[in-house]
């Protein structure tokens, strides 16, 4: 597989050992030629929607550029995917499906796949839904919500992709795909409120212009305004499937929207589990952490010269009476008020002073993951508006030196979990930057520090 990008060096890292990544831009015919070279079939995502200049102009310029550099590059087929809808369209779904029929007019077997909102952990519109209804516990909800759409899980979606690879084309065909479900926004907000445990009242209203809906998802949502404006002008258009030859062709059955959705939870719980905050890049830390989906995080690192066995050492014997290394009386205080609202506090200790396994408690936290010298994983057991993990990790740098690296993930619920995370922002700041620092140096001195009260 070979994936072109712009800015190659920004994905190199990111993709599997056996994907080879080649500069390319769609705009610049002559990079094309020799990113397609001996390519068969090929995989056009490309949606300019994001640029500051007008972006249907620039998606048909470079459908065209594209074209004639697959062409001469010998390409066998390609694969795109469109957006769905019919009648009056906005400018957004009139511009996915031109370019598929710009494609499918060039002469080479295309298969233009035409989809609904996707549900899936990083998706525009699934993001847009997360955000309003975590932060929003009224929302003011204009006709748009209640527009008929067909969403379709992620995971359906790139099954169709993958078996277009088997399917040969009758020069350009179109297939419509969609989920199991015809619902709307609103039936989608109310679905992942339920699964997510969070009470939302929606109060409707007759009419709300695109402008002033964007512009408010700017506000309360990680889509920009400009983004936001032309998904919310999209949605006056209903994307329901009116042709159903997808099902007979490819052997896919896609799920029911709140499957969907608890999927695309569920794979957030698992990449929790399966990041390493060491590989991540954190330039800054803006007040309050930085937004990874619906989590905040607040990741730090130090490098120390020592192997990882001796710098994971007061790692493996945090807590109980070896203490937290900074702010013990801010942690007493935190394990009394936790007490006060039923919540287990600091009592329970540690099972044992210097060793750890899979579900010891920890004072008020619970080990989630441990694997020795390198990595310890903890969940919050205490009385909070929302789930919290500390998490640390211990990498090789080379030269008998380690980094350790210290992360706290916060997955707020609701306005009351944004409002205290950021509340306690801080205390957090002072107390975990001091942590690090002192874990750091009991490292070095080779044994734990004592707490101090």
């Amino acid at each position: 597989m070979r994936c072109v990008s712009r800015r190659p060096g920004l994905v190199t890292d990111r993709v599997a050992p056996t994907t080879e990544v080649v500069e390319g831009d769609v705009l610049e015919p002559e990079s094309m030629i020799p990113a397609l070279e001996g390519v068969d079939t090929v995989y056009y995502l490309v949606h300019s929607m994001s640029s500051s200049r007008p972006f249907d102009e620039m998606d048909r310029r470079a459908a065209r550029f594209f074209v004639d550099a697959a062409r001469a590059a010998g390409v066998r087929k390609i694969i795109y995917l469109g957006g769905l809808g019919s009648g009056e369209l906005s400018t957004h779904l009139a511009s996915r499906q031109e370019v598929g029929r710009i494609l499918r007019a060039s002469g080479i077997p295309t298969i233009e796949f035409q989809a609904s909102i996707v549900i899936g952990s990083g998706s525009a519109s699934f993001e847009m839904i997360r955000s309003l209804v975590e932060r929003l516990p009224v929302m003011v909800t204009p006709r748009w919500v209640r527009t008929r759409a067909q969403p379709i899980g992620i995971e359906d979606l790139l099954a169709y992709l993958v078996a277009g690879l088997d399917y040969e084309p009758d020069g350009g065909e179109l297939f419509e795909i969609g989920g199991a479900d015809r619902i709307s926004y609103l039936d989608l907000m109310d679905e992942y409120a339920r699964q997510r445990g969070l009470r939302r009242f929606m109060i409707p209203v007759p009419v709300l212009s695109p402008r002033l809906s964007s512009l408010w998802l700017w506000l309360v949502t990680p889509v920009y305004a400009g983004v936001g404006r032309k998904l919310v002008d999209s949605l006056r258009n209903e994307t329901v499937v009116h042709d159903e030859r997808a099902l007979e062709v490819f052997p896919v059955r896609p799920r029911p929207a709140a499957e969907a959705i608890a999927r695309a939870l569920l794979n957030e719980e698992r990449e929790l589990a399966e990041t390493r905050w060491s590989d991540e890049l954190f330039p800054e830390r803006p007040y309050g952490g930085v937004r990874q989906g619906s989590r905040l995080v607040d990741s730090r690192s130090r490098r120390v010269p020592c192997a990882p066995p001796q710098a994971f050492e007061p790692i493996r014997t945090i807590g109980g009476k070896n203490g937290w290394y900074k702010g013990e009386g801010l942690w007493m205080a935190r394990g009394l008020v936790d007490r006060l609202f039923g919540g287990p506090g600091l009592r329970r200790g540690r099972r044992d002073p210097s060793q750890l396994r899979l579900g010891d408690a920890v004072d008020f936290w619970r080990v989630e993951a441990y694997e020795p010298d390198r990595l310890l994983r903890l969940t919050a057991e205490m009385k909070v508006p929302g789930r919290a993990w500390l998490q640390f990790e211990v990498e090789p740098s080379g030269d008998g030196n380690s980094t350790i690296t210290q992360t706290a993930v916060f997955e707020p619920s609701g306005l009351l979990g944004l409002a205290y995370w950021y509340a306690v922002w801080p205390l957090h700041a002072y107390v975990f930057g001091g942590m690090l620092r002192e874990i750091a140096r009991a490292a070095v001195r080779g044994r734990p520090r004592p707490a101090v009260h």
